[in-house]
């Protein structure tokens, strides 16, 4: 029987964790830029657009991210298309992100004073240079601290595509507890490792949201 070290769980840990921070990076970056787009559609003058973008975050954020990843993995197949575990994860917290992430965008464009939207039309600027010139800067600054916070929900749901065969911390932490069957201390290698990641991210957005809010109290 072979003998592991704890630097060899550790070791094993860590290139999974590899994994784990590039589909996170993945998903965060391809859910923002869904994320927007589902922003723009969602305050449009047009109602056919508001209502796809209010229908779509209501799918995604109505269905446990767990059903999604076996929808993008399991449901293509059945019309034969063979997607590979890592391309069904990324595409299917993609969607899941943009969900939340337009959602939480929209909050902070609707928190900009109606004021800034009337003065900016007065000088004849078009929706899209209203959102460009005036809207969108003074709702990054609201924007930042939950937009941060919940990148910590997208590295903890990696954790969910072990389901479907993509390797990333969890399913590496399983796949070495079967191997050294030395389940607490794997287990709590990667108890450790998320909070590593999640910890930081988590403090910053408190951080991001007490120095924002002062700079906002005091303009």
């Amino acid at each position: 029987m072979i003998e592991f070290t704890l630097w060899d769980i550790l070791r094993n840990l860590l290139l999974a964790t590899r994994w784990t921070i590039l589909l996170s990076l993945v998903s965060f970056v391809g859910g923002g830029a869904v994320g927007l787009g589902l922003l723009f559609l969602r305050i449009s003058k047009r109602k056919p657009f508001r209502l796809l973008a209010k229908y779509y975050i209501e799918l995604f954020q109505g269905t446990p991210l767990l059903m999604q990843l076996f929808i993008a993995f399991f449901g293509l197949g059945l019309f034969g298309i063979d997607v590979p575990a890592w391309l069904a994860a990324g595409l299917a917290l993609t969607l899941w992100s943009a969900a939340f992430l337009a959602e939480i965008w929209r909050g902070c464009v609707e928190s900009v004073a109606k004021g800034q939207w009337e003065a900016s039309a007065s000088l004849g600027m078009g929706r899209l240079q209203q959102m460009r010139h005036v809207i969108l800067p003074q709702a990054l600054r609201v924007a930042i601290p939950p937009t941060v916070g919940f990148s910590v929900q997208i590295v903890k749901g990696t954790a969910l595509t072990s389901i479907i065969g993509f390797v990333e911390l969890s399913k590496a932490g399983t796949v070495v507890t079967n191997a050294t069957f030395q389940p607490f201390t794997v287990y709590g290698l990667v108890a450790l490792i998320y909070f590593a990641l999640c910890w930081p991210l988590s403090k910053s957005s408190q951080i991001l949201e007490r120095k924002l809010n002062v700079a906002h109290r005091n303009h």
